[in-house]
């Protein structure tokens, strides 16, 4: 029996260099997507589903553009994981990290083509790595415990963050908000307690930061409009049952009045609930589901606010702010842990009514209002202060900062190349390769601002054999520039796991030597 008859038919299977160069194809081809929307002067791409509506999205968030894409090659499948990982890990530096595992591979193509086993280059990428590592690590800046300098420092990360993304032109009103929202939360890296609203209107500027918690909804008819010392239930339970459903239900009767008897009962029942739900000695009830006229109507009497379906994420939310529990059983009132705020009123943004809880329990929480032209924009504007508010979340609570740039590549480079002189054998050609990758970042911004990159580059290396320099490339002069002058600061933890992720993956892919891809399963005839 022949060899190749282990498989099924239609499996595929490719060997050695066929699936070193399959691997390395699919991983560079990744990378040179994204590759474009990198720095400052990064162009976006827009994304057309093949879905219901043909949804667009136009983004230039790495892990959003990887995200969306079908993706066949499996080596990279495992680039735009790492990206995904990336943004939930520090939420920004999602593209360089792809840009670098893809010029990793691109460095290792070169080098197994020159008949060096990968196993060596491994070895060589990993002391290389762990050097990078240190050198950032001699040169972070730490400005805890100086509270003026740090906020200027997250400032500045706000501004670097927000600099290549949509949010660029108004990025000092925009990186106060985030830096603002990032200070309320006290250290804790929940973004929950962050609320971002999209209103459809008015101009990017026009955004602001609220404290509080507003929920998108509209206060019933004939109830209070203002309501000050609040005690919030916050509930999912069904408050519809006042009426006969027609639907599903078979009641055999005799007459009509058997009918209007059930109806009463229902009624009653209703009554009751309502009476139980407002024994809590509450003056605000916010339901996740319906709540009928009748249940409304009842509450109104008692002076209580009621606001139905607000949506899973405001009432989970609303129940973090306020201090409550969402409840679904309403007899003993002593169980239930209410929410409490200070105020609840009703307020507009553009044309929509909102309401508005302030002064919550959780002195956290607050609300950012983004206004722009059309939904597009909002989302784009959405994602990118998602990504400025995980940087600086993650900042304040390891305030390690580093300049921005293509400084600290160049910084990395230049210790990886010190590290390739002194190591003997074929390791040194895989270390040298490493600082190259690295110098691509550099590159690649100055590429895509329209710059002349080598040019750039061969004066940052010149620039960086100066001890202490600050040198890096400066997008808007396009030139060399001072970025600590610049205020071009980013955070070290991002820096740290693109230059990690980036070498696992490269690492990882580096080590395939054969590619089984599973025959299809065939759908049998059903005759």
């Amino acid at each position: 029996m022949p060899i190749d008859k282990i498989f099924k038919d239609d499996a595929s299977e490719e060997k050695g260099e066929r699936a070193r160069m399959a691997s390395f194809v699919g991983a560079m081809a990744i990378s040179d997507l994204v590759k474009s929307t990198l720095g400052p002067k990064g162009m976006d791409k827009i994304l057309q589903s093949t879905g219901r509506g043909h949804a667009v999205t136009v983004t230039n968030d790495g892990a959003t553009i990887l995200k969306s894409l079908h993706i066949d090659n499996p080596a990279a499948k495992v680039l735009v994981d790492i990206s995904k990982v990336q943004d939930d890990e520090v939420g920004d530096g999602t593209t360089s990290v792809v840009v670098l595992a893809g010029e990793l591979l691109r460095e290792a193509e070169k080098l197994v083509a020159s008949k060096i086993h990968p196993m060596t280059i491994i070895a060589g990428y990993r002391m290389a790595s762990e050097c990078a590592r240190n050198a950032l690590l001699k040169r972070v800046i730490n400005n805890k415990d100086n509270a003026e300098k740090f906020r200027s420092d997250l400032l500045k990360i706000a501004m670097t963050t927000l600099c290549s993304k949509i949010l660029s032109q108004d990025k000092e009103h925009f990186a106060e908000m985030a830096v603002d929202a990032v200070f309320r939360l006290k250290g804790s890296t929940n973004l929950e307690a962050i609320q971002i609203i999209k209103k459809p209107g008015g101009s990017l500027r026009d955004s602001f930061l609220d404290e509080g918690f507003i929920l998108d909804k509209k206060i019933g008819i004939g109830q209070p409009k203002r309501i000050e010392n609040a005690n919030i239930l916050v509930a999912n339970t069904a408050m519809d049952t006042d009426k006969v459903k027609i639907y599903g239900a078979r009641v055999r009767v005799d007459s009509m009045t058997k009918v209007a008897e059930i109806e009463g009962a229902e009624k009653e029942k209703m009554k009751d609930k309502v009476k139980k739900i407002i024994a809590h000695g509450i003056n605000c009830f916010v339901n996740r589901q319906l709540i009928y006229n009748f249940p409304e109507e009842l509450f109104a009497d008692a002076g209580i606010l009621a606001i139905e379906h607000a949506d899973f994420e405001g009432i989970e939310r609303l129940g973090l702010v306020t201090g409550g529990e969402i409840a679904s059983t309403f007899d003993n009132p002593e169980s239930v842990k209410l929410g409490h705020c200070k105020l609840i009123e009703e307020i507009m943004i553009g044309e929509d009514k909102l309401i508005h809880f302030s002064g919550c329990e959780m002195g956290q929480a607050c609300s950012i209002v983004l206004r722009g032209a059309s939904h597009h924009v909002l989302d784009e504007a959405e994602r990118s202060l998602h990504d400025a508010l995980c940087v600086l979340s993650q900042t304040v609570n390891d305030s390690r900062v580093l300049l921005g740039g293509g400084w600290p590549e160049m910084v990395m480079a230049k210790e990886v190349d010190e590290l390739a002189r002194k190591t003997a054998g074929k390791k040194s050609h895989a270390i040298e390769a490493f600082s190259r990758a690295l110098v691509a970042i550099p590159t690649t911004i100055a590429d895509n601002a329209g710059l002349d990159s080598a040019e750039l580059v061969a004066q940052l290396r010149a620039e960086h054999h100066n001890d202490g320099c600050n040198a890096g490339i400066d997008v808007i002069s396009g030139s060399v520039g001072d970025m600590e002058e610049r205020g071009i600061y980013e955070a070290f933890k991002v820096k740290q796991a693109v230059l990690l992720s980036a070498t696992e993956a490269s690492e990882m892919i580096l080590r395939v030597d054969e590619i089984i891809t599973c025959a299809p399963r065939r759908r049998e005839d059903r005759m």
